[in-house]
């Protein structure tokens, strides 16, 4: 192949590229609605909330899952919740 049929091929992939794309999901209104990793860190902060890792069994987690999701609430409450209800109790 020549220079130009390269140059001309490239064109086409880049273009098939940009036109399967969806702009608005990058740039536009999406891009918006969810705050950065470091903004969404300084919230967590400004409520002092500390990011904490655990490892747990994957029937525990499918548990707490299913929990959170008849609660409406996300993972967090209700582990702070279980946390909160166990170190209360002893």
């Amino acid at each position: 192949m020549k220079r130009t049929e390269l140059a001309k091929h490239k064109g086409k992939k880049i273009e098939s590229r940009s036109a399967t794309t969806d702009p608005d999901g990058r740039f536009g209104r999406q891009s918006s609605a969810l705050p950065d990793r470091r903004e969404q860190r300084r919230r967590d902060q400004a409520l002092g909330l500390v990011p904490l890792a655990v490892k747990v069994d994957g029937g525990l987690l499918m548990q707490l899952q299913a929990l959170a999701l008849d609660r409406g609430t996300g993972l967090s409450e209700v582990v702070g919740e279980l946390l909160t209800r166990g170190l209360n109790s002893k």
